[in-house]
C-alpha cells in the first residue's frame, strides 16, 4: 500500500526582522511559492497545507496550488510557538492519518522536487531511521570555536588547539530547508529531529536560513548563481 505523506509549511503572518517576510518577492514571484512548487512538482504528497494566521499569506497559498484549510490558533502563532507546535496542530486539525509528515520551511528556495523525492526514499528504505533533517557541514571545525571571557578571547576545545583541521571530527547544522518524519515518531518525541534521524547533507551553495536582510542578500546571491549554471 502507498505511503500517505502529507507536507506542512509553516508560514507565520509576524515576521519582525523582514516584514511579510513569507510573501516577499524573491525574483519576481511569493518568496513561499518556491516551497509550495517543489512540493507540488515533487507528486510525493497527498495534501500540501500551509499553518499560517495570515489571509494574505492564505491566498497566495491557494493561488500556488496549497492548501490552507484553517487559519492557525493564537497560540501557535506567537514568537514563542516551535515548529512542533504548529506540526501538531496540523496533524490534530486535518482529520486523517498520514505515514510521514514532511516540513517545509516557506523560505525554502533551493529546495527542489527531486530532493524531496530522494529524502523521503532515502527515509522509506531506512527501516530503522524515523527522520531525515536537511543538514550542511560546518565551514569551520568548531573544535576551534572561541568565546570571549572577561573581553579575552578563550578556546572552547583547548584540547584541540593544535590539531590539524583533516584530524577533527566534521559537524553538521540544520540547514532550515525541510524534515520528512514518520508521523508516530514525531508526536511520540515531540521533535523534527528525532532520536533516529539520518542527515540529507546539502552542498552549501544549495541552502540559505533567511533571517535576516543580510540572509536574504546571500540567498538572492546563490540563487543567481545557480540559474546561471
Amino acid at each position: 500500500m502507498k505511503n500517505k505523506i502529507l507536507a506542512i509549511i509553516p508560514a507565520r503572518g509576524g515576521s519582525k526582522r523582514i516584514p511579510k517576510k513569507n510573501i516577499k518577492s524573491f525574483f519576481g514571484r511569493e518568496i513561499i511559492t518556491y516551497s509550495i512548487e517543489a512540493a507540488v512538482k515533487s507528486e510525493i504528497f497527498q495534501k500540501i497545507i500551509v499553518s499560517t494566521d495570515c489571509n494574505e499569506i492564505k491566498s497566495v497559498a491557494l493561488t500556488a496550488g496549497a492548501e490552507v484549510p484553517f487559519l492557525r490558533s493564537e497560540t501557535n502563532s506567537d514568537d514563542f510557538a516551535t515548529t512542533f507546535d504548529v506540526i501538531k496542530e496540523v496533524l490534530a486539525e486535518v482529520g486523517e492519518q498520514f505515514d510521514y509528515v514532511c516540513c517545509i520551511y516557506p523560505t525554502s528556495v533551493f529546495v527542489s522536487p527531486e530532493v524531496l523525492v530522494d529524502a523521503y526514499s532515502k527515509l522509506n528504505k531506512n527501516e530503522s531511521a524515523t527522520s531525515i533533517a536537511s543538514v550542511l557541514q560546518y565551514s569551520h571545525p568548531i573544535q576551534r570555536s572561541l568565546t570571549i571571557d572577561s573581553e579575552y578571547l578563550v578556546s572552547n576545545h583547548p584540547e584541540y588547539y593544535n590539531s590539524r583541521s583533516q584530524d577533527l571530527e566534521v559537524n553538521y547544522h540544520d540547514a532550515g530547508q525541510f524534515y520528512i518524519c514518520r508521523t508516530v515518531a514525531v508526536l511520540e518525541e515531540e521533535r523534527l529531529i528525532t532520536s533516529r534521524c539520518i542527515p540529507y547533507v546539502l552542498q552549501d551553495n544549495h541552502a540559505q536560513d533567511i533571517d535576516t536582510l543580510e540572509d536574504w542578500s546571500i540567498a538572492e546571491l546563490k540563487y543567481q548563481l545557480l540559474v546561471r549554471k
